[in-house]
C-alpha cells in the first residue's frame, strides 16, 4: 500500500495522470480503516480532433481507496465524472493476502464500459477505452515495481502488521468470512518480457506435462513451414497444429483456407490459440454466408468500378510482396457511393484481398521464401474536403472494420504518398479502427519527400515506380475523376442486389406524388438539437418543408392503397400529418419553403427551438396558379399513378445531434458543398432567434 500511494497526486510513469486531489478521508479510531477519496485529472490519449468536437481537454475520474488492515484487504474503486450521463465507466480492483500463504498477495480486478451515446463517435470512443484500459494493465506491474524499489532504496523492506489496541484484544478473535480468491500465479519474468498475458500464463503453468508439440503424425513438415510459413518456434508450431486438428474436427470438408491465412490469424493474436481460434471461427462462418470463397470466379465488377476506381494491382515490392497502387486524391468516393451503394464498394474491395491472397501464394513459389502479405501504395494527391463527406467516411470505415476482421496482418506495409493539409483530418478519423500492429506498418511521405532518402526507392525497384510518381513503368490504373449524375442509382435499386453483404443503407429513397407528400417523423426530446439531412431530387420538382407539432401524429397505416402510405417499385410515400390537422393550429410551420428542382443535391440543418415532433416534408412542386392546400388525396394519388408528369424521387439521409455537439462536428464535412461548417456561428444566437437553418446545393 505505502508503494501504491506514491502514485499520488501524480506519477510520471503515468503520463495521462496530470494531477488528483483529496475529496474526503475517513479513519477510524483504531486505525484499522482507512478511506480515502480522490478526484483526478486526467489528459486522455484521444484525437484532438474529437476532444475539440467533446469540448474537453482533460476528463475526470472520482477513485476510492477503502484500505482494511484488520482484514488485510484493499478495495479501489473508479468511476468517471465527465461524460457521466454519455458514458459510464466503472472500475474495481482488490488486494488481498492469499489464505495459504501470507507472502502471496492476490489481485483481481474488473472494469465495465457502456456508452450511451458520444456525439456519432461511439466506436471510435469504445476503441480508444479499451486501448488505454489494455495500456494501464501492462504497466500496473511496472509501477508498482517502480515505487517497491523506491522504498528499497530508502531503506523500508519490512512495513508491521496492524495490531488492535490493548482495549479490542479482548474482542472476540472469531475469523472473518473471506471472499473466494483467486489462487496466485508465480508469473515468470520470461513470460512478462514476452508479452504474454495472466491467462495464457496460467493454461501454460497449469499443464506443464503437457507437449509444446503435437506427436509426428501431427506435425507439419518442416522443410513446407519453412517455405511457406516462416520460422516458428516449437510453441508457434504447436498452436498451428492444435488449431488444424480442430479445424478438422469442426470444419471437416468445409474450409478452403490454405495454412498461410490460418498461421496469420494466429499471429494477428499473438499465437495466443483461444482468441485465433475465436475470431477464425467468425471469419468461416462470414465467409460461408457471404460466399466470399466464390467471388473471383463468380462476380464481376461493375463498369463503373472498372473505369472509375483508381486501383490496382501493380508488380511486387523489394521484398516480393504483390505491390497495389491506389490512387485515393483521384477517386470520387461520394460518386461511387452514390452510384454503387456500399454493398459493391466492399464486395470490390474483398475481391482486391482475395486475389491479393491468392498473389501471395504466386509469389512464395516463385520467390521460394513464405510471402503472406501485400504492400499498398497510397497516392493522396489531389484528396480535398469532398473525400471527407460524412456517408462516404461511414462506409471506409465499415470496409476497414471488415478487413481488419477477416483479413488480419495481410497488410505488410503501406505507403501513403502526397500527404496534402486534409490528410490529418482524415487520418484521426479512421486511424482508431486501425489495428496497433498494422498502424506501424505506416509510411507516410508529404509532397515529394518520397523521392528522397528513405522514400520509395528503399521499397520499390526504380524499374517499378508508377510514372504518374515520376517513375518510367507505365502504370494501367484507372485515372479516376467524377463519377457522372446520370450513373446515381436509388437505395431501392442499390438494395436489389442479390448477395446482401450490409443490411444497413446510408440514403432511403421516397416518391413524391402530386397531392401525395413524403414525410419524415423525427423525435426531439432536447430543445436545441439538430436536425441535419442530404438529400437529392432525382425526378421532377420539389417543396421541401419542415413542421413543428407539440403531439404526435397519428402512425401511417399499412394499407399500400391508402392515403398515407403508398408502396411503388421507385421508393415508399409515407404521410402523416393528418388532412383534418389545421397549419397554425395543430401543427406549425418553421422554415421557410424550398423549391428544389430535379437533379439538385441539398444540405442543410435547422436548430430546434422546443421538443416535440418535428415532421420533415418533400412536397409536389405545382404552378402557383395550380397550387391549392387541401387537395382529396386519394384522388390525386390515383390520378398520379396514371399521369407520370405528377411524380417526383429524392434520396435522403438524416440525422439528429445535439447543438452543443454540433458546433466544430465532423458533420460539417458532411458535403464538400454544405452549409453545416457554417452553422457554429449561427448556434451561439439560437436562444435569441426561432432557428438557424443553413441550406446549400
Amino acid at each position: 500500500l505505502q508503494a501504491y500511494e506514491r502514485r499520488f497526486p501524480t506519477c510520471p510513469l503515468i503520463p495521462m495522470f496530470v494531477a488528483s486531489d483529496t475529496v474526503n478521508e475517513y479513519k477510524s479510531e483504531d486505525e484499522a480503516i482507512h478511506v480515502i477519496e480522490r478526484r483526478c485529472k486526467l489528459d486522455i490519449d484521444a484525437p484532438r480532433l474529437l476532444k475539440k468536437i467533446a469540448g474537453v481537454d482533460y476528463v475526470y475520474f472520482v477513485q476510492k481507496n477503502s484500505l482494511n488492515r484488520r482484514e488485510r484487504t484493499l478495495h479501489i474503486e473508479a468511476y468517471n465524472e465527465t461524460f457521466s450521463n454519455r458514458v459510464i465507466i466503472n472500475e474495481h480492483c482488490c488486494y488481498t493476502v492469499h489464505p495459504d500463504n501470507e507472502d502471496w498477495t492476490c489481485f483481481e480486478q474488473s472494469a465495465s464500459l457502456d456508452i450511451k451515446s458520444f456525439f456519432g463517435f461511439e466506436s471510435t470512443v469504445e476503441k480508444i477505452a479499451m486501448k488505454q484500459y489494455t495500456s494501464n494493465i501492462k504497466k500496473g506491474k511496472e509501477i508498482i515495481e517502480y515505487y517497491l524499489k523506491q522504498l528499497e532504496e530508502e531503506g523500508i523492506t519490512f512495513v508491521p502488521r496492524w495490531t488492535p489496541p490493548v482495549a479490542c484484544k479482548l474482542e472476540s478473535s472469531t475469523s472473518h468470512t473471506r471472499r473466494p480468491v483467486s489462487p496466485a500465479i508465480n508469473i515468470p519474468d520470461s513470460a512478462t518480457k514476452e508479452g504474454l498475458n495472466s491467462k495464457e500464463i496460467l493454461n501454460i503453468s497449469s499443464s506443464p506435462s503437457e507437449p509444446t508439440a503435437g506427436t509426428p503424425d501431427d506435425k507439419l513438415d518442416a522443410d513446407y513451414i519453412k517455405r511457406y510459413l516462416g520460422d516458428l518456434t516449437p510453441m508457434q508450431e504447436s498452436c498451428l497444429i492444435r488449431l488444424r486438428q480442430w479445424l478438422q474436427e469442426t470444419h471437416k470438408g468445409k474450409v478452403s483456407y490454405c495454412w498461410p491465412p490460418v498461421t496469420l490469424f494466429l499471429r494477428a493474436r499473438d499465437f495466443n490459440i483461444d482468441k485465433a481460434r475465436e475470431i477464425l471461427c467468425q471469419s468461416l462462418t462470414w465467409r460461408k454466408q457471404h460466399q466470399v470463397d466464390y467471388i473471383l470466379d463468380t462476380w464481376n465488377p461493375p463498369q463503373v468500378l472498372q473505369d472509375y476506381y483508381a486501383g490496382g494491382w501493380h508488380h511486387h515490392d523489394k521484398d516480393g510482396r504483390p505491390l497495389y497502387v491506389l490512387r485515393l486524391g483521384q477517386m470520387d468516393t461520394k460518386g461511387l457511393v452514390r452510384a454503387l451503394g456500399e454493398e459493391a464498394l466492399l464486395r470490390y474491395v474483398l475481391s482486391i484481398n482475395e486475389e491479393g491472397l491468392r498473389r501471395c501464394e504466386e509469389n512464395t513459389k516463385v520467390f521460394g521464401r513464405p510471402i503472406s502479405s501485400w504492400t499498398c501504395l497510397v497516392d493522396l494527391e489531389g484528396l480535398n474536403m469532398r473525400h471527407l463527406w460524412r456517408p462516404g467516411v461511414k462506409a471506409l470505415l465499415r470496409i476497414i472494420e471488415v478487413v481488419e476482421a477477416n483479413y488480419p496482418e495481410t497488410l505488410g506495409r503501406l505507403l501513403i504518398l502526397r500527404a496534402p493539409r486534409v490528410f490529418p483530418v482524415l487520418w484521426t478519423l479512421v486511424s482508431p479502427f486501425i489495428d496497433d500492429n498494422t498502424r506501424k506498418k505506416f509510411l507516410i511521405y508529404a509532397g515529394n519527400d518520397y523521392q528522397g532518402p528513405g522514400g520509395l526507392l528503399d521499397y520499390i525497384d526504380k524499374e517499378i515506380i508508377p510514372d504518374f510518381l515520376g517513375g518510367e513503368c507505365m502504370c494501367e490504373v484507372p485515372e479516376g475523376g467524377l463519377v457522372p449524375k446520370s450513373l446515381y442509382r436509388t437505395a431501392e435499386e442499390l438494395e436489389n442486389e442479390d448477395i446482401k453483404l450490409w443490411t444497413e443503407t446510408i440514403y432511403q429513397s421516397a416518391s413524391v406524388f402530386k397531392g401525395a407528400p413524403h414525410e419524415v417523423l423525427i423525435q426531439i426530446v432536447d430543445a436545441s438539437s439538430v436536425i441535419t439531412w442530404d438529400f437529392d431530387v432525382c425526378k421532377g420538382d420539389i417543396v421541401f418543408n419542415i413542421f413543428h407539432s407539440k403531439r404526435a401524429p397519428q402512425p401511417p397505416k399499412k394499407d399500400s392503397l391508402g392515403a398515407h402510405s403508398i408502396t411503388s417499385p421507385g421508393g415508399n410515400n409515407v404521410q402523416l400529418i393528418d388532412k383534418v390537422w389545421q397549419l397554425g393550429r395543430d401543427y406549425s410551420m418553421v422554415e421557410s419553403p424550398l423549391i428544389c428542382k430535379e437533379g439538385e443535391s441539398v444540405q442543410g440543418s435547422h436548430v430546434t427551438r422546443w421538443p416535440g415532433f418535428y415532421i420533415l416534408q418533400w412536397k409536389f412542386h405545382s404552378m402557383p396558379a395550380c397550387a391549392a392546400t387541401n387537395l382529396p388525396r386519394v384522388d390525386d394519388v390515383l390520378a398520379s399513378l396514371q399521369v407520370s408528369s405528377h411524380k417526383c424521387k429524392v434520396m435522403y439521409y438524416t440525422e439528429v445531434i445535439g447543438s452543443e455537439d454540433f458546433r466544430g462536428s465532423m458533420t460539417s464535412l458532411e458535403s464538400s458543398h454544405s452549409g453545416f461548417s457554417q452553422l457554429s456561428a449561427a448556434t451561439t444566437s439560437s436562444s435569441q432567434s426561432h432557428s438557424s437553418s443553413m441550406i446549400s446545393r
